[in-house]
């Protein structure tokens, strides 16, 4: 097995938690995507996460422990769904890349940290195939956000030397990626895209998305309900910047007593606002080259969000990444399976133009696979 024709596994859990995303790919040198399957949450198990994600339900050590290990043990069990549904065996694979699930990321204050929780000992262990972990901690130790990440895996596979395009990631958070022809590249965390949308959907119709944008269509925007949220500090921040669920969740969206006032559906619609105009907003002030916007991400398969965004960003063409051959909701997973790649080979898999970190870094601890006694 040389690198160049080496299998690696992806898998990403995002904001939302609405599945594990597991991937089976080649870098020969283009990435392709030889297998893909969504492994869902145990139902009682995605609750949990996300309530002590968004910090509803504090837990103790002993909880945190066992909450580890379950999450461990699901990752386990979407790479070995994956594995049966390409019908490979672990010997054909080099090493699996686990992003884990964010439980909190405070890049800022006196003290940052990240934290992704899932037990990588046991994916290696239960997998018999190297994992690789703990991507985002080695860039956040060299003074950069630890996030996003995708921007070095979208230059890889998106850039062009005839176009400035951007690359719009739909997840439960919005991150946005200049590419430049000349090779520079920049990108950020727009704030909430899928995550608010999500939360607010499930509390109201007991569903864990809005299907095509219908909750938000049946409502009407209240502008000063959008014009209060636009006004949190984060959006006019300037880029390194990075944010998550620990900030963008339920109670932020409850701490604004207008949404007291106003109809569920439109509060839904006034959400679906805030993701289209942070977006747009960030768009015209920080990458206002762009010739294009790609989108992947769940976020793609809402059509009033596309189209939504479609007219934000007019006169710019948006399109899916589909259109350039990479499936929108495996380009995450696909990622973190290039991430891990780059971290078997010795090569940096940051950009410090993109995190604020201090230089390029290698992301990620390597847990190795027990090896068959000799």
């Amino acid at each position: 097995m040389t690198p160049d024709d080496a299998l690696y596994v992806g898998l990403m859990s995002g904001t939302s938690a609405d599945g594990i995303d597991a991937t089976l790919c080649s870098f020969d040198p283009r990435a392709r995507l030889a297998a893909s399957v969504v492994h869902p949450w145990p139902d009682a198990l995605r609750r949990q996460m996300l309530a002590v994600a968004q910090g509803d339900e504090p837990i103790d050590l002993d909880a945190w422990g066992r909450l580890d290990t379950a999450i461990g043990e699901c990752h386990a069990d979407a790479v070995q769904a994956l594995l049966a549904q390409a019908g490979t065996g672990p010997d054909a694979v080099r090493a699996i890349g686990m992003h884990g699930q964010t439980m909190r990321h405070r890049p800022d204050g006196e003290h940052p940290f990240t934290l992704q929780s899932g037990n990588a000992w046991l994916v290696a262990e239960r997998c018999g195939i190297d994992t690789v972990a703990d991507f985002r901690r080695a860039d956040m130790a060299a003074g950069g956000q630890g996030a996003p990440l995708m921007p070095a895996f979208h230059a890889t596979v998106l850039a062009s030397a005839d176009a400035t395009r951007a690359v719009l990631n739909l997840g439960g958070i919005g991150n946005l990626t200049l590419l430049r022809p000349d090779g520079r590249v920049s990108g950020f965390d727009t704030g909430p895209a899928n995550g608010l949308l999500d939360a607010w959907c499930q509390r109201h119709l007991d569903e864990p998305f809005d299907r095509d944008g219908a909750f938000a269509g049946s409502g009407h925007c209240d502008e000063t309900l959008l014009g209060q949220m636009l006004a949190d500090p984060y959006f006019s921040r300037p880029p390194p910047k990075s944010t998550g669920r620990e900030h963008f969740h339920l109670a932020w969206i409850d701490q604004h007593p207008r949404v007291a006032t106003l109809a569920p559906a439109d509060v839904q619609a006034t959400l679906l606002a805030l993701t289209v105009r942070s977006i747009a907003d960030a768009v015209h002030a920080h990458i206002a080259e762009a010739e294009e916007l790609l989108i992947c991400g769940g976020g793609v398969h809402n059509r009033a969000l596309m189209q939504a965004l479609a007219e934000a960003v007019a006169p710019r063409p948006v399109r899916s990444t589909a259109a350039l051959g990479v499936d929108p909701d495996d380009m995450e997973a696909m990622g973190f399976a290039w991430l891990a790649r780059q971290r078997v080979l010795g090569r940096p898999g940051n950009l410090p133009a993109v995190t604020g970190a201090s230089g390029p870094r290698l992301l990620g601890a390597i847990y190795p696979a027990p090896k068959p006694p000799r």
